[in-house]
């Protein structure tokens, strides 16, 4: 069986190894990168979808597939205004569920964070937490939300805090064991890797998938 996906966020971390993941296996038939720009990627599987997204409701006869796989999210840094960063990390995943649904969606996969819970004194944490609940209420029939911890790969943007915290993960990671193994970090290609190989299973149901877990899965 050969599936059509869309692809939210294919220009981040996770979402850039995942692209890579869907291109190259021989079960997905047609991309969809829905994105603020172009990729500049040449693909005869790749179409691209380029707009606003809060215009994502004008374009809902286009965002019609079997799988949508959301990576998309920001950081505080990048999107200060607060508005906005609600809008990228909660409410623009939400409405691509919806109009999915709408279109005759089967699966639906995305990338949170070890640890969301809508009940959080952290605010990163608390509205990966109000993401989750309102996905497992949407009825899809088949949602899957993958909660990586820190995330070591290559981004097109430099992060210093970031640089710094692969260079620690070395050293502090055999020290995380027993019930800390679940905050070891985990590489990005292995989320994309778990992400795709749980899609094509085609299961039901709700499925949440710890660091650890995706781990063992991929």
């Amino acid at each position: 069986m050969s599936y059509k996906v869309i692809l939210v966020g294919g220009s981040g971390l996770i979402g850039s190894c995942l692209l890579s993941e869907l291109r190259s296996s021989d079960e997905i038939s047609d991309i969809l990168l829905v994105a603020r720009s172009a990729s500049g990627i040449s693909d005869p599987k790749i179409r691209e979808l380029i707009l606003n997204f809060d215009d994502l409701d004008s374009h809902a006869e286009e965002l019609k597939a079997d799988i949508i796989f959301s990576c998309l999210g920001t950081t505080t840094g990048k999107t200060p205004d607060a508005n906005l960063y609600r809008k990228i990390d909660l409410e623009y995943p939400l409405k691509m569920l919806h109009i999915g649904m709408n279109k005759g969606l089967k699966q639906f996969h995305i990338v949170t964070s070890i640890g969301a819970d809508a009940a959080s004194s952290n605010s990163y944490l608390k509205l990966k937490g109000e993401l989750e609940n309102s996905l497992k209420s949407s009825g899809v029939p088949s949602l899957h939300i993958y909660q990586p911890s820190f995330l070591k790969g290559e981004r097109r943007e430099k992060r210093p805090a970031e640089i710094i915290m692969n260079i620690l993960s070395v050293i502090i990671d055999p020290l995380l064991i027993g019930p800390l193994k679940k905050y070891k970090s985990i590489k990005a290609k292995t989320v994309a890797k778990t992400m795709l190989k749980q899609s094509l299973k085609d299961l039901k149901g709700t499925f949440i998938y710890p660091s650890i877990q995706i781990q063992n899965l991929s």
